[in-house]
């Protein structure tokens, strides 16, 4: 039987240590209970294996960040290989998450 939406529990491998900024913590204590499961759940997948092409892209605009979309949110972060860190720098409504990351 096929597993909706992600990776068996058993062949889950977590690879990166997910660190929320202050930011994404307070956006995220703001969200309904459906649209911050489905963002909990994608930064489960996003720890492992945060540059899967499937579930992010490279933010052409800031040099070093990446993003994921859940519907209409969008998750952006960075990776740091050498520490094995997945640093979220904001969770924002995509009418406003690149204005925000510009400045």
């Amino acid at each position: 039987m096929p597993y909706p939406g992600g990776v068996p529990e058993w062949q889950a491998a977590v690879k990166y240590h997910t660190v929320l900024s202050a930011k994404a913590i307070k956006i995220l204590d703001r969200l309904d209970r459906k649209i911050d499961k489905r963002i909990q759940g994608r930064l489960e997948e996003l720890a492992v294996n945060p540059s899967d092409p499937r579930i992010s892209n490279k933010l052409e605009t800031v040099a070093g960040k990446r993003y994921s979309r859940v519907g209409d949110w969008r998750i952006v972060y960075e990776i740091a290989e050498d520490s094995g860190t997945l640093l979220v720098v904001t969770i924002q409504h995509r009418s406003r998450v690149y204005q925000e990351i510009k400045k």
